[in-house]
């Protein structure tokens, strides 16, 4: 069954990216559609899921990570407005039966993202 996940990496401090705040959309002709809205925990991952089932469909999906929020939370300096404050992955999904796994690896001034596993 295919399943879609996501974790954050703090690479500024070498930590889990802990209470971040994720929503994922789906793309439209028409915009984005909402599917979920979730935080990391104290490992920078998500409990569960963020797609699986039925709900894992192919098609254009973004994720926006809510980075300034983290940052400043963690008492981090930041301008502004803050060079990265709402991070979004844009992404396809393929197939519907397999894993994607999208981590984000983050700093104030910098991301990284692939596909995981």
């Amino acid at each position: 069954m295919g399943r879609l996940t996501t974790h954050v990496l703090d690479t500024a401090s070498g930590r889990p990216g802990q209470m971040i705040a994720i929503k994922l959309y789906r793309l439209t002709e028409t915009g984005m559609d909402l599917v979920r809205t979730a935080t990391t925990n104290a490992d920078g991952r998500v409990d569960g899921a963020l797609l699986e089932g039925t709900d894992m469909v192919p098609g254009q999906y973004q994720l926006e990570f809510a980075a300034g929020d983290y940052f400043r939370a963690r008492g981090i300096a930041l301008t502004e407005p803050a060079f990265l404050d709402v991070v979004p992955v844009r992404f396809g999904i393929a197939d519907a039966g397999a894993h994607y796994h999208v981590p984000l690896l983050i700093s104030p001034y910098g991301y990284s993202t692939y596909r995981g596993s």
